[in-house]
């Protein structure tokens, strides 16, 4: 193996790793709960994969025994897989981001693996050629990408702080100077790939939260706000940005234009061959990374954006240029994903399906995102489903436009089976709605008995369940395999249908979406042997927030675990790190429209709450604060509603220690039999 090669530049990512703290073991702890979280364990899951320009050379990154990663090479079908050799100097290696250079050539990634034990956490860029690696900046880095010039990398940096950023992280001790103190400042930069010298670009005084190159290298488009960029997302603009001593140069705030994009958010900044426009992807999202909407076009040099595809009834999710005037475009399908290809004419943009799957994707950078080869026509992406657990896919867009079926070109998992039941598409209609969910039968159905149904409420609320394989971690497929009917629904504010019907849950939350649910559980209980007496209710983030509010509501939930809920809209306004997000939910601030709020909030309903409710939630959630949890407890503890409050100590709002997450699964899992029984 050559040498590595350390160069001068001294930067880290720490990756949050909470000590394991919680209470003593779930009740009802046995033997089938435990093989349920052991059979979890067993796939193996890709964290990205990338295809060589001329597409004939896959890599990825594959999650390989809990602790380590592996970083490999293949041929386009499969074939001669190798792996690159990390310069293992501790134990528990991991990489992430493999991206291969212009010239097909070289690969760079992220990895942990230099530096000594006191950089165990840090994340340094690695180019690998042939099969070795060296290292070549050390970087409190992420979003690694090359320059079309081949002799840059870029990234994004947040200078002298190590701590993982992000509304989903856990925060920060809350001490000092709030809202001056520790205050992150995230930065695009360029790294020299033979010298490692860093040429930081963007302005300090904007966070960047994602950003692309133009085809020639020459220019930036990126959505930044000003910091804190927990915060600001929702609120972030377009700009663009000369690589060398440019400044940024707003395009549009959605904050200021007219018409569909006003006041919503926006993702996925694309310059066209051409460079004289950028596509993007507009709409009412709630997550950074949780990209869907309409796709807008807007000239390079400013100017009002054009939505293109107004009153489509998918939802985009993904582009990528394919020509000046053609698009490639994923797109949220119901509960399926759609590749199609879009061409712009004048103000509007015709799509033609390519690729339809019941399944999720992804190439590890974005959801629902493609690998592509220069000439696009080959493509890769992992992909996973409720039956099949996670591989890397391939396959090719013919010279109509058409695309050959894609397959699996990889095998990591073909031995693993699941121990759920098998999953269903099901859709009915309520109040002139077409609604659709997914449906996971109880492992070893018998049609002849009876079954308690648990429904399992997605986060967001813009987004949509997509059948995927699960991780160790709450999630519904483990409740299938403990002999429930699990029912998905994608209601309204979900994904999948277009901006006006994930659009239906503004100033409304929890009602219209609620009355859409309990038709979907009504809808399934006429078609198979479910036990009214026996429904459960779950879900996290906004799952967790309908988890609190509709026991509240109705009566026909019998047993709730509740994650990281919202409690009461009002006091979480004044505690959450991220409030930007719920202007354009609610249409104003609380201190405007309190009545709005107060609506919504299940706490001032909680005296008809009467199902046993057990609540988890991180000690440092940025998104839905543990004070929301405490107060819900605190509530059904007074009104004598049975109760438990589990808080995992240094845990944000997406839990990083896998004991912790077992730990989530195996007390819902434990709750939902005593109270349900199976």
């Amino acid at each position: 193996m050559k040498s590595m090669l350390r160069l001068p530049l001294a930067v880290s990512l720490l990756l949050l790793i909470a000590a394991p703290a919680f209470a003593a073991p779930p009740p009802n702890h046995n033997a089938e709960i435990r093989t349920i979280l052991h059979r979890l364990g067993e796939a193996q899951h890709p964290r990205n994969v990338a295809l060589s320009p001329d597409g004939k050379r896959l890599a990825w990154v594959l999650h390989i025994d809990g602790h380590s990663d592996r970083v490999a090479v293949a041929n386009f079908d499969g074939s001669d897989v190798h792996s690159v050799a990390l310069p293992h100097a501790f134990k528990n290696c991991k990489a992430r981001g493999a991206i291969w250079a212009p010239d097909g050539k070289r690969l760079a990634f992220l990895s942990n693996c230099g530096g000594d034990k006191a950089h165990k956490a840090q994340r340094d860029i690695y180019l690998v050629d042939a099969n070795d690696a060296k290292l070549v900046a050390h970087r409190l880095t992420h979003a690694l990408t090359w320059a079309s010039d081949g002799k840059h990398l870029g990234m994004l940096f947040v200078k002298g702080d190590a701590h993982r950023g992000g509304a989903t992280a856990a925060t920060k001790e809350r001490v000092g100077v709030i809202g001056v103190s520790g205050v992150q400042h995230q930065q695009m930069a360029m790294v020299d790939a033979g010298d490692g010298h860093v040429h930081t670009v963007t302005p300090y005084g904007l966070y960047i939260y994602e950003y692309s190159w133009s085809a020639d290298g020459s220019r930036l488009a990126y959505i930044a706000a000003p910091p804190p960029g927990e915060n600001n997302w929702w609120v972030a603009k377009l700009y663009t940005q000369k690589t060398r001593k440019g400044n940024a140069r707003l395009i549009v705030d959605p904050n200021t234009v007219h018409g569909s994009l006003h006041g919503l958010q926006i993702a996925l900044p694309r310059f066209s061959p051409d460079g004289s426009r950028i596509a993007f992807i507009g709409g009412l999202m709630s997550d950074q990374g949780a990209t869907g909407g309409d796709i807008y076009v807007v000239s390079a040099n400013g100017g009002a954006p054009t939505d293109v595809t107004p009153g489509i009834h998918v939802t985009p999710s993904w582009l990528a240029w394919t020509g000046n005037d053609r698009l490639l475009v994923s797109s949220i399908a119901g509960g399926s994903t759609r590749i199609s290809s879009f061409t712009l004419r004048g103000g509007h943009a015709d799509g033609t399906p390519l690729l339809t799957l019941d399944a999720s994707i992804g190439d590890g950078a974005a959801a629902n995102a493609l690998a592509l080869s220069r000439s696009h026509q080959r493509f890769a992406f992992i992909h996973s489903t409720f039956s099949e657990p996670p591989e890397i896919y391939a396959g090719r867009f013919g010279t109509n436009g058409d695309a050959a079926a894609a397959h699996a070109v990889t095998h990591f998992n073909a031995s693993i089976k699941p121990l759920w039941g098998k999953a269903e598409s099901v859709e009915w209609t309520n109040e002139g709605n077409h609604v659709q969910g997914w449906l996971l039968f109880p492992a070893n159905y018998d049609p002849h008995k009876t079954y308690p149904l648990i429904v399992y409420v997605h986060g967001g609320p813009s987004w949509a369940v997509r059948p995927s394989w699960p991780r160790v971690g709450y999630g519904g497929a483990p409740l299938s395999a403990l002999g429930y009917f699990v029912l998905f629904p994608n209601p309204r504010g979900s994904k999948g249908q277009g901006e006006q019907f994930a659009q239906a849950v503004r100033r409304d939350m929890g009602y219209g979406d609620l009355r859409d649910i309990l038709a979907g559980v009504d809808a399934v209980e006429k078609k198979y042997p479910i036990d009214d007496n026996r429904l459960g209710l779950t879900g996290w983030s906004y799952g967790g927030f309908m988890s609190m509010f509709a026991p509240t509501q109705t009566q026909r939930f019998k047993a709730v675990v509740a994650g990281a809920g919202v409690s009461d809209w009002k006091s979480y306004y004044g505690e959450n790190s991220i409030d930007q997000w719920m202007i354009p939910f609610f249409g104003a601030s609380v201190y405007d429209v309190p009545k709005v709020y107060a609506k919504s909030s299940a706490i001032n309903f909680i005296k008809q709450q009467k199902a046993p409710t057990l609540i988890i939630v991180g000690e440092r959630d940025a998104e839905c604060p543990a004070p929301q949890s405490f107060e819900y407890w605190h509530a059904l503890r007074t009104m004598g509603v049975p109760t438990q409050l589990v808080v995992y100590k240094g845990e944000g709002h997406h839990f990083m220690q896998p004991a912790h997450r077992r730990d989530v699964l195996e007390r819902a899992l434990a709750w939902f039999q005593k109270y349900l029984g199976k």
